[in-house]
């Protein structure tokens, strides 16, 4: 879908055809926009391609009608296995208008679109650049706050019942953070890049922007690689928690195994055809029955003796500590 905004009065109006210092918003990439991006607008099939490669990083590049820049920005969408994802956006700058593309709709299209960005000006194609860089900055940073409180709550469902779902959630997030980490880092190589080359020449204010999305980028980078790290440590405890708890269920059901043992051993050595203790008593099959009871709790008790030992010394040991 082919979107064309211009500017009046400091808002952003939609219009049908382009004209000077316009922009034209391209979203939800069809093959006929792209066939009218490359024959009426002149856009390179090549450049095009690559916007379109999900895969595709961040660069900057400079034709001989136009400047293109390629960024990555996050993308939520719950039909997706991986809700939290990024995607290319082609930035492709003419002399008269602005030209953006990317595959999905996005909060951070949506905040330019939306006239939500202080002093924005298309016409400023250099200060568009870098708003957008911005927005994408500010975008990551709240998509990783929704995904640090999306592991808050799997964390606590964890800690109830420890269940496939929950940790299938947990390394769907870690992936997202993975993507984020990558496209996050492409961008700063741009940013660097845009610092370094003359591409662009920014006026004063404009390098400050600069310098604040450049600040922005690197603390998302930092959020993201914090997320990461605390992740990774979450799904390597709740590991050995399963684990654990394994050892456990196996420990309880070896016990069980060794005391439905003892009577039946003794029930099998009382069901021998040969001449045996109290074979004629009126009594025998009670008294075998008990003291196959008697046997089997016998050994319950010595099996599970250390596991009661812990229990009763583990609040003497935390008094002590207390006390001192």
């Amino acid at each position: 879908m082919i979107t064309i905004r211009t500017q009046k009065n400091q808002s952003l109006v939609t219009v049908k055809e382009p004209g000077k210092d316009c922009w034209i918003d391209v979203r939800n990439v069809s093959k006929d926009d792209l066939d009218k991006l490359e024959h009426e607008y002149g856009i390179s099939a090549e450049l095009l391609i690559d916007i379109m490669d999900v895969d595709e990083q961040a660069r900057v590049e400079k034709e001989e009608d136009y400047t293109a820049l390629i960024i990555r920005i996050p993308v939520f969408n719950q039909e997706y296995e991986v809700a939290h994802f990024t995607i290319p956006v082609g930035i492709i700058i003419f002399s008269d208008k602005i030209v953006t593309i990317c595959q999905k709709s996005s909060d951070a299209l949506d905040d330019l679109a939306n006239n939500r960005i202080r002093d924005f000006n298309i016409k400023n194609k250099s200060a568009f650049v870098l708003n957008l860089l911005g927005r994408a900055a500010f975008t990551f940073l709240k998509a990783l706050k929704d995904l640090n409180r999306k592991t808050n709550i799997i964390e606590q469902e964890l800690q109830k019942s420890v269940q496939n779902h929950e940790l299938i959630q947990l390394l769907s997030v870690q992936k997202s953070l993975v993507y984020f980490t990558t496209s996050i880092k492409t961008n700063e190589l741009l940013l660097e890049k845009l610092q370094k080359t003359s591409i662009f020449r920014f006026k004063e204010e404009e390098k400050d922007l600069l310098e604040d999305v450049v600040t922005e980028n690197k603390q998302a980078i930092e959020m993201a690689n914090t997320y990461s790290s605390i992740l990774t440590g979450t799904m390597d405890a709740f590991a050995s928690v399963i684990s654990n708890n394994l050892n456990i269920v196996m420990r309880r059901l070896t016990i069980i195994s060794i005391v439905l043992m003892i009577p039946t051993l003794i029930s099998s050595f009382y069901g021998m055809n040969i001449g045996l203790p109290f074979q004629n008593s009126s009594l025998a099959v009670w008294g075998i029955l008990a003291f196959s009871l008697l046997a089997a709790l016998t050994g319950a008790l010595f099996l599970t003796r250390d596991r009661r030992r812990k229990k009763i010394k583990t609040p003497a040991a935390s008094a002590f500590m207390f006390r001192a």
